[in-house]
């Protein structure tokens, strides 16, 4: 395993590390012939390549079939060149390499990550560029995965932050594809065919709705020579339209749902903003000292240390190719769920009207500069950046400029971004846990009418969906 055959004391490690953490990596790009765009970062302190080959295919692509994208993408490795999937597994396993998939709203992606011997990666190599070209998708491995998504639905029923997270979705994105759950629901699941598997990849896995980032110890030669042999495993094919603009809300809206718990689940946001928004880093680390920072941040000194309504409360952006969300979450026991909704409201309105603390800016300036190298140094990080560069046609010189830009703000600038984006009487407000089953647009209280009688790369992340 790769962990075996690259174990080393700590300090050598960070002597490894070392060059990462003096400067943003150098990203350079380009477009193989048939249409795959590339992004490369030679990495050559360790014997490593890491490859992550990246489709405009999430699930804002489902249409009518909702959990096609997930379904598709999780079937990859099942089968492909008349090879199984124990023979695929072993034979990776063989070489030391290791094979990843997943996918999002806004896209699928498939990765491989292997030792640069000359033998080995050769193997690898082959076997994946053989999961990309042949695929079998065997009707086995099908059935079984369909049914395990099937399960999977069942087992949401009982999990009220999945019940909280979906209906959020809906609330925000209505008929919109962002509003759609992205493993589907039970009619839709059932009504998939194998046939629709092979038919979704073949019309989005293709060179020119894909993205290859390469990381590792290959030179800019060897880069291009590996773009180029995976690039001929794809069909040329076209790029996916664009994914339409999401509506912002034009009213507030309130879902409650049934559940025996003696706690409610509560989210509250609306839609937020998008890769390479103007917006984005103010947003960011404006968030950072709302609810992005974990015990320091100020919804969690008003909510959990003041009153002790909640264990946990956060709040995050979630920036997506089109408008993704802004949300807070959290939980509170049922009968304080109404004064720790008025709180949330209260310190979202005095945040839009000062913007943070000086020392809250600069300790969250702090913490994310200081933090920054280390989310930027390894390989595996570092395609994870390049292929989120590539997928939102971000500015190259992103990295470099990254701990720049979040120094220049300050909190006027913060202030006047959550004025203009977050709006108070649009909240979309869920809460799971209630005894009555309601879905209502009456107005929550205008945030800040109280909020002076107050004595989890990064803000916290959002939920899978």
């Amino acid at each position: 395993m790769l962990k075996t055959l690259f174990a080393a004391p700590l300090a050598l490690l960070l002597l490894l590390l070392a060059p990462w953490a003096q400067a943003a990596p150098k990203i350079e790009s380009w477009t193989t012939g048939n249409g795959l765009r590339v992004y490369y970062v030679s990495a050559p302190n360790l014997p490593m390549v890491d490859l992550r080959l990246m489709f405009d295919a999430g699930s804002a692509r489902d249409g009518a079939q909702q959990g096609l994208a997930s379904l598709t993408n999780s079937m990859l490795d099942t089968g492909a060149g008349g090879l199984g999937e124990d023979q695929i597994a072993e034979k990776f396993d063989d070489v030391g390499a290791v094979f990843s998939s997943g996918s999002s709203m806004d896209m699928s992606w498939t990765g491989l990550r292997t030792i640069t011997l000359e033998k080995e990666e050769k193997a690898a190599l082959d076997l994946w560029l053989t999961l990309l070209a042949k695929p079998d998708f065997p009707a086995e491995p099908f059935a079984r995965i369909q049914k395990l998504m099937l399960v999977g639905l069942q087992a949401e029923k009982q999990d009220p932050e999945a019940l909280a997270s979906k209906a959020f979705y809906k609330a925000v994105y209505g008929d919109h594809p962002y509003g759609q759950p992205q493993n589907g629901t039970e009619d839709s699941l059932n009504a998939l065919k194998l046939d629709d598997v092979k038919a979704f990849y073949q019309h989005y896995y293709v060179a020119k709705n894909g993205l290859l980032a390469i990381v590792g110890a290959v030179d800019r030669k060897q880069a291009e020579a590996l773009a180029e042999q995976v690039a001929a495993s794809l069909p040329t094919g076209a790029a996916a339209p664009p994914i339409p603009e999401v509506k912002p809300l034009t009213e507030s809206k309130v879902v409650k749902i049934p559940y025996p718990s003696a706690q409610a689940h509560i989210l509250v946001g609306q839609v937020g903003d998008k890769r390479g928004d103007p917006d984005y880093f103010t947003l960011y680390m404006g968030n950072q000292t709302l609810g992005g920072s974990g015990f320091t941040s100020r919804l969690m000194k008003e909510v959990r240390d003041a009153r002790g309504l909640t264990y946990n409360v956060y709040s995050y952006f979630s920036p997506s190719k089109e408008m993704g969300v802004f949300e807070v979450g959290l939980q509170t026991r049922r009968e304080k769920t109404e004064e720790a909704l008025q709180v949330v409201r209260d310190v979202i309105g005095k945040f839009q009207q000062e913007g943070p603390a000086a020392e809250e800016l600069e300790a969250a300036k702090k913490d994310v500069t200081g933090g920054f190298p280390l989310r930027t140094a390894s390989n595996s990080q570092i395609v994870e950046y390049l292929g989120v560069i590539g997928f939102y046609n971000l500015p190259l010189d992103y990295l470099d400029t990254f701990t720049s830009k979040i120094n220049a703000l300050s909190r006027e600038q913060i202030a006047d971004a959550f004025t203009r984006r977050v709006q108070p009487d649009k909240l979309v407000t869920v809460i799971v846990g209630e005894t009555d089953p309601v879905a209502a647009t009456a107005p929550p209280a205008t945030p800040g009418a109280t909020a002076d009688a107050a004595p989890p790369p990064a803000a916290a992340q959002p939920p899978a969906r």
